[in-house]
């Protein structure tokens, strides 16, 4: 495997990263936690499991956008009139995101690697192609190789996903990493 997954460039590079856009990302983050709390009401945040490095599930955290969920199999499946008005922009801005920043500064999660799934769609996948643990090899991502290149991907697109997966931990570097890093940011303001 790519020895930079395991090594101080990638986690000195998630904080970093983290210091560079939290005087930007907290002010956002609260004024969005604000909006939800008087819009929506509680609970501002959202948690799920998700299946991470080496098999092990987390939490993983993000900004509720829906006005209420329906579980399917441990997915979250939902109709567009469940999306709140405040959830539909943080959706689109990709704010709901932010708080696995969390996740980053716990070692769950790099900025960029695999995006992490919910264990019954892993076990839907595995059982499709073998190959598809393999990606749980490293620590999973807020964006990838796969988010970038099939943006729209749904959980439907997971074997599709899974070739950027892998060509991903093959060729992982710090440029590659900066490279998906800023390309994700400057997709949000197409």
């Amino acid at each position: 495997m790519n020895s930079y997954h395991n090594s101080f460039k990638k986690r000195f590079l998630d904080l970093f990263l983290i210091l560079l856009i939290c005087p930007i990302a907290i002010p956002l983050l609260l004024v969005s936690v604000l909006l939800i709390l008087v819009f929506n009401g509680t609970p501002a945040f959202y948690f799920q499991e998700r299946v991470g490095k080496d098999g092990k599930i987390f939490k993983m955290y993000k900004l509720r956008t829906m006005k209420r969920k329906f579980k399917n199999h441990g997915g979250t499946i939902h109709k567009d009139d469940d999306i709140t008005v405040i959830g539909k922009l943080l959706r689109i801005t990709r704010m709901d995101e932010f708080p696995q920043i969390i996740n980053i500064l716990k070692g769950q999660m790099s900025w960029v690697g695999p995006r992490p799934e919910v264990p019954f769609y892993v076990d839907v996948y595995a059982e499709k192609d073998s190959s598809y643990n393999l990606r749980h090899r490293v620590l999973p991502g807020i964006t990838g190789l796969a988010q970038v290149e099939h943006p729209n991907a749904t959980p439907n697109d997971n074997l599709v996903k899974l070739a950027y997966d892998l060509q991903y931990i093959e060729k992982a570097s710090l440029q590659l990493d900066l490279r998906l890093f800023f390309a994700s940011f400057l997709a949000v303001f197409k």
